[in-house]
């Protein structure tokens, strides 16, 4: 399916999408990417639903047609702060105070949104299937984010969060059980499931 240009022609539309909720460690990372209307590849689509060298290969193309792109983060301590859905919130937000153009829409993928910027918005549901501009910023963010968590993997190795970026997969868990938690988990999400934690 091929991804709409913008919800309303002859605006400054950002499209702003953020990865890493899920996951047990790690910042939440977000991206606001403004494109121009007559911006084209079939290849931009959400991140998820793009092989790794696909999303790779596109980040340049991203960044040198954008009008204006930025990409920001929630800090682990916010995240324990805040909770997990206001960080994204303010990474978002700050991925959109850092535009060197200022929108004057935003498309936000999900179905809700709150912030102090004076911008008008839509939330699109499974937004960054839809517009390009969501899709663009959800592959800044996701390769932004699967880099520093390789970035990590190394400073704390035994968790493989060079292959799952720091999502619960079973060999993250096996990790934790084994190695215990580190100071980038998440001390506000439940790391292992109640039957993994006896004899922890």
């Amino acid at each position: 399916m091929k991804l709409l240009p913008y919800l309303e022609a002859n605006r400054l539309e950002a499209g702003c999408d953020e990865v890493g909720r899920g996951c047990l460690c790690g910042p939440v990372v977000a991206a606001a990417v403004i494109l121009p209307n007559d911006f084209a590849n079939e290849l931009i689509n959400d991140s998820k639903k793009l092989s790794k060298g696909n999303r790779e290969g596109l980040i340049q193309e991203i960044k040198d047609k954008s009008i204006a792109w930025a990409v920001a983060e929630s800090s682990v301590e916010e995240i324990d702060q805040i909770n997990i859905l206001n960080a994204s919130f303010l990474a978002m937000s700050r991925a959109i105070e850092d535009l060197n153009t200022a929108p004057e829409h935003l498309l936000i993928d999900g179905n809700r949104f709150k912030s102090k910027l004076d911008i008008p918005y839509d939330c699109i549901i499974k937004g960054d299937g839809k517009y390009a501009s969501i899709a663009a910023a959800s592959i800044l963010a996701k390769v932004h984010r699967d880099n520093l968590m390789a970035e990590y993997a190394k400073e704390y190795p035994g968790y493989g969060w060079e292959k799952n970026a720091g999502y619960p997969t079973k060999q993250h868990r096996q990790g934790i059980l084994e190695l215990g938690s580190t100071p980038i988990h998440r001390k506000s999400f439940k790391l292992l499931p109640d039957q993994l934690e006896i004899g922890f």
